[in-house]
Formats: C-alpha cells, sequence, structure tokens
C-alpha cells in the first residue's frame, strides 16, 4: 500500500498523475513537465515535499552531537539560520544529505530525504546511544508535518498575501518576505503554528514551508488562488526533478549514496574539516588533499538525440569511462543535460565526451556547473 501526503485528494482534483515514488503516491506531472518547469523559471510553480521527513534534535550535547554526525559546522547558525548538510559514514560515503536549521540555543531541526527517513532516524539513534557529551533528545517527528515548496521569481510578489504579518517564532523578521537565503522562521496562519524559510530545490528564490496537515492544506489552496494572477501552476516531480538538474543540485540515490563521498560529488564545500572529529573526516580530508579516483561533472548534449538518462554509459576517445547520474531534456536550455562520474583527467570544461543512448554514441561536451544559471 502506498503511502498518501495529505495534498493526495488536491492532487487528484487537480488532475495530477500519480506515480509511486519510493513508496509514496505522488504528482510526476499535472500538465506537462515542460510547462510546470517554465512556469517556475518565469512565474511561480509548488510542489508537494510532504514525504520528506523531519527530525527534532534537542538538548545541552545537541550542538556537540550534530557536529560530531554532519559534515558542516553546526555551530555557525544562528536562530533562524540553516545550512545544507551531509551525513556520512566511516568511510565517508554519504548517508543522506540534508538541511540542519538551529530553532533555538539547543534546539535543531533537520530537513531530510523521504526515501531515507527510516535509514537515517536508525542510523542517528545508533550514533546517539554512543554519544556521551550531554544531555541529548531524538524525534522522528515526521508524522507530525506536511510540507511545500514554492519557487519562482514572482513568488515574493504575492506570498506575504497567504501569510501575512511578523514572525511568531525562532526568529524576527516583519514579513515572510524580510527572510534572507537560508532563515527560518515560525508564523501564525489561520489557527496554526507554520516554519517557513528561504530555501528550495530548483535554483529559484523562494520558500518551503512546514507545518500541521490541516493548515497545509488550506495553505496550498490559498497560494493557488492568490498567485493565479502571477501565472503559478502546480508541479510535480518531474519538473523538480528538471529544475535541480539544470542547477547540478544532487539528487540521494543519484549523485549521492554509501559509495560515494561529498569530495567525489562535489560538494565539498559542505565539509568544515576545521571543526574537529566527525563521522568520515579522515577520508575526506585525505580525498580533499590527494584527489580522488571520480569526479562528478555536468554536461550539454551537442548531438541531436533521445535525452540522457541515469546508468548511460560515458565514453572518452573509445573508451567506456563513466556513468550517468541523472540526465533530461532541458526545458529551459532545449536541450539534453546530465550529470556523471568520470576520472579526473575527464573532468575539465570543454572536454569532449559521448554518451551512449539506446546502443548509440552520441556527441556531448563537459561544462562548468550549474548548467543553467538563473537571473539574480
Amino acid at each position: 500500500m502506498l503511502k498518501r501526503t495529505a495534498l493526495f485528494f488536491a492532487h487528484q482534483k487537480l488532475g495530477g498523475k500519480l506515480i509511486d515514488f519510493g513508496g509514496w503516491e505522488m504528482p510526476v506531472q499535472y500538465t506537462s513537465i515542460t510547462d510546470e518547469h517554465l512556469a517556475v523559471r518565469s512565474a511561480a510553480g509548488i510542489f508537494d515535499i510532504s514525504h520528506m521527513g523531519e527530525v527534532t534534535v534537542s538538548g545541552s550535547g545537541a550542538e556537540a552531537f550534530l557536529n560530531s554526525v554532519l559534515t558542516n559546522d553546526v555551530r555557525k547558525l544562528a536562530s533562524g539560520q540553516g545550512q545544507y548538510t551531509l551525513m556520512c559514514n566511516e568511510q565517508g560515503g554519504v548517508i543522506d544529505d540534508l538541511y540542519a536549521y538551529r530553532l533555538s540555543v539547543n534546539v535543531y531541526f533537520l530537513v531530510i530525504n523521504a526515501s531515507r527517513i527510516e535509514a537515517d532516524v536508525a542510523w542517528l539513534q545508533a550514533q546517539a546511544a554512543k554519544f556521551s557529551g550531554g544531555e541529548l533528545n531524538l524525534t522522528d517527528a515526521s508524522h507530525h508535518y506536511a510540507a511545500i515548496a514554492v519557487q519562482g521569481p514572482k513568488v515574493k510578489d504575492f506570498i506575504c498575501q497567504c501569510i501575512p504579518g511578523a514572525s511568531a517564532s525562532v526568529f524576527q523578521v516583519n514579513a515572510v518576505t524580510d527572510l534572507k537565503k537560508n532563515q527560518l522562521a515560525g508564523f501564525h496562519f489561520e489557527q496554526h503554528s507554520i516554519f517557513v524559510a528561504r530555501t528550495g530545490y530548483t535554483g529559484e528564490d523562494g520558500f518551503e514551508i512546514i507545518g500541521p496537515d490541516s493548515a497545509i492544506q488550506h495553505l496550498w489552496d490559498k497560494i493557488l488562488a492568490v498567485g493565479a494572477p502571477f501565472g503559478i501552476k502546480p508541479c510535480g516531480l518531474g519538473a523538480r526533478d528538471t529544475l535541480r538538474t539544470e542547477v547540478c543540485y544532487p539528487l540521494y540515490g543519484h549523485e549521492l549514496d554509501e559509495q560515494t563521498t561529498p569530495i567525489e560529488a562535489g560538494v565539498g564545500f559542505f565539509v568544515a574539516l576545521d571543526k574537529g572529529e566527525f563521522n568520515g573526516r579522515a577520508v575526506l580530508a585525505e580525498q580533499k588533499t590527494n584527489g580522488t579516483q571520480k569526479k562528478l561533472v555536468a554536461f550539454k548534449m551537442t548531438d541531436k538525440s533521445a535525452p540522457p538518462r541515469p546508468h548511460y554509459p560515458i565514453w572518452v576517445d573509445g573508451a567506456s569511462v563513466g556513468i550517468v547520474t541523472s540526465g533530461t531534456q532541458s526545458p529551459s536550455l532545449n536541450c539534453g543535460i546530465g550529470m556523471g562520474f568520470v576520472p579526473p583527467e575527464v573532468a575539465k570544461p570543454d572536454m569532449k565526451i559521448e554518451i551512449e543512448i539506446r546502443g548509440k554514441r552520441f556527441a556531448a561536451v563537459v561544462v562548468s556547473k550549474p548548467i543553467y544559471k538563473v537571473a539574480k
């Protein structure tokens, strides 16, 4: 039996095409992936992200504990600030990538990938059992929350009509639009308390909103109504994937897994080697110093071809040298694009490569990330 989010009936009502996504019945699209993608790039789109997980970590030992299990440095976070970070095993392989927010001095809020909730919570609990650096409370709060992402350049023009007034907790701002990138605050919506963060997975400006089921159901309807004159569209997982691929955001199970390190995946910026010991540090420090055997590159197709897809081989000079991790037809650039792992000597912008698509090889070129540059 597939799990359903609080917005399942809203997706049905809007004609969403529902698919199995990691055990969840989720909309892949409503009208078309291209239509929804271009709405987010030019105006606004709203996504159901209720399948994602939430974990609270609190107590006098919370900061030290998180710094021992996450790659980034949570000491840098003031209340109301968040950071992208990763959870690694002892070999430096990625257990998950996530967002960590500081809600107050000793309270943190982690937003984790839907497919990794059980694995993440079990692993965190195992680490917590070995931790002796102060009081620690760890709660899987995933069942208490639904969530939506509202993304696109016009969102800031109408979001305050949907969530009016100043923040009520975590961090003081006079309006939702006063939040800066990676900041989070608590707001009142109807009779509910919700979290609003200025984050997203599309490369565009926007907000992610987390709250109880009924609040998110009402907010979904309100945002679609208020955003209609601004061109908002409901968007499915298909557009979410093409948008994140254009800006080279990694997806767990594609660019990241337990056999791949943050350094290999090109997210070494989020590894704070100077903060002291943490899981996987020795391997990551060695890779930062001496390099890696594989590197994640972005590429564009230069031949006309069907879109590149995950697991397609990458060729150079007649030899198979790597594998595509994410690939699609870019609605913004109107060409095939993707990411994949190759040896370091191939990981140079303008390097000519070939992607094997349905048994034939097609010309492509390595490009710098992001593939699509969002207009600021």
